[in-house]
């Protein structure tokens, strides 16, 4: 296949496009923008879509329409559950990057931690099914850290795509995973009108703000963080912590049980509406900036599990782009940066005594939170968007096909559930897919993963 030199790119993901945008709909935005400056692109969405560009096109599109997206594109760039309902792009003529930087398969595993098991098993066999699916076909795969790019040549090794051509081609396998990890922008955040202080009622212009700038989900810890204020407010009575975001912008997004834990322990300690804050609405995201430039520092606390291993944590960055010094639990691959660079202070996960030290000597310590800011704006300079999706921009460039690419673009690829009937299945696909959406047909593969595990 020869690429033309300036190249048609289609950017595919499932998220909301619009005012609110969580981290996906983010990062398909972003490096829809970066592209832009030298190539076509189409950034499309089978989700809502309120948002416009004057770079690139943006749209709303039914499942018919994609086929001729995709036949229409040089450079394919997918998110999240795509090829589990369009299996034809394993023989599609376009140069496919599997965009993997969230683990979707050991997320689920914290998702529908709180479901029945059989529910649990159907989630992680959808989501393994998607992986093999794409990472079966992709010529390029995007992760976002040394972590995470050691776990997909792991799935490639076992999908049998780090074979002697894909080895002799390339024995680092440099070209074939890429770390581009999440970014910021390369403009400095503006505060266009106050967000916390003196908005929120209890919270006064000299409090302390320490934010959580993002989601409220089950694989985070922020009932440690609660009695950690808890523990803190008689020596720094003036310290006020702000959950920036309570409800998801994407309406497939189920409220996490952790966020109705979390309110209830700030309730139960009296600290809802004296020290603790909860923002219930999703910040838009050109609004953020006046959010994190009210605030003394960031936070995030995690557990410690195999999706924080291999998790990178979007919230940091916007830590970064406003400059706050962070203040984090160990364990992931962001908490290391914290720490070598001296960003902010790093604390064992679950431990209420040390991240309320570690809060108290952020809070009262102005010479290390001033070192702090500094070194934290330098390392922003390393993860604007233009820095980190370089690598992108080279492969639109000049990339190839993978090595492998005449073996794995044939339609061999495995089935999430397997049937007797194939053209049966095509049909029943087709079918959800113009009456339900892509979503449905991703119900409709669990539903009968159930049904077969039930039966054996």
């Amino acid at each position: 296949m020869s690429l033309p030199v300036r190249r048609r790119v289609l950017v595919a993901t499932l998220d909301t496009l619009g005012e609110r945008m969580a981290g996906p709909a983010i990062r398909a935005w972003e490096l829809s923008s970066v592209l832009a400056e030298r190539h076509d692109v189409r950034l499309v969405t089978f989700g809502e879509c309120t948002r416009r560009s004057d770079r690139f096109v943006v749209e709303r599109i039914t499942v018919e329409d994609f086929r001729a997206c995709v036949d229409d594109a040089d450079v394919l760039i997918v998110q999240g559950y795509i090829g589990v309902a369009f299996p034809w792009l394993r023989t599609a003529d376009v140069l496919m990057v599997a965009d993997m930087y969230d683990p979707f398969h050991i997320e689920s595993l914290e998702v529908q931690r709180e479901d029945a098991l059989g529910v649990r098993d159907q989630a992680l066999a959808s989501a393994l099914g998607e992986i093999n699916l794409q990472l079966g076909r992709a010529d390029v795969v995007l992760c976002a850290s040394d972590r995470q790019r050691d776990l997909w040549i792991g799935h490639l090794a076992a999908a049998g795509r780090i074979n002697p051509l894909t080895y002799d081609a390339d024995p680092s396998l440099t070209d074939l995973v890429r770390i581009v990890p999440f970014g910021i922008s390369a403009e400095p955040p503006v505060r266009t009108e106050p967000a916390i202080r003196g908005v929120i009622p209890g919270i006064s212009a000299d409090d302390r703000v320490v934010l959580w700038g993002g989601g409220v989900y089950n694989w985070f810890d922020p009932l440690t963080l609660v009695h950690a204020i808890d523990r803190l407010r008689a020596d720094v009575p003036d310290v006020r912590l702000v959950f920036m975001g309570m409800a998801h912008p994407n309406p497939d997004v189920p409220r996490m049980r952790m966020a109705v834990r979390t309110r209830e322990l700030a309730d139960e300690l009296g600290l809802t509406g004296r020290h603790v804050f909860f923002n219930e609405e999703w910040v838009p995201y050109e609004r953020r900036a006046d959010f994190l430039l009210d605030a003394d520092l960031g936070v995030s606390c995690h557990f410690p599990s195999l999706e924080t291993q291999f998790s990178f944590r979007t919230r940091m960055l916007d830590y970064l782009w406003a400059g706050l010094p962070i203040v984090a639990t160990e364990g992931d691959a962001f908490a290391r940066i914290i720490a070598e660079r001296d960003l902010g202070r790093v604390v064992p996960a679950e431990d209420p005594a040390a991240l309320a030290a570690a809060l108290r000597a952020e809070l009262t310590d102005q010479v290390a939170l001033a070192r702090h800011r500094d070194n934290v704006r330098e390392v922003a300079r390393e993860f604007v968007w233009p820095v980190v999706l370089q690598p992108v921009v080279d492969l639109c460039e000049g990339a190839e096909p993978a090595a492998d690419a005449a073996r794995v673009r044939v339609d061999r690829s495995p089935r999430p559930a397997l049937s007797a009937s194939p053209a049966r299945d095509a049909r029943r696909v087709w079918r959800t897919l113009r009456t339900r959406g892509i979503r449905g047909v991703v119900d409709a593969v669990r539903l009968r993963l159930a049904r077969r595990k039930g039966t054996h």
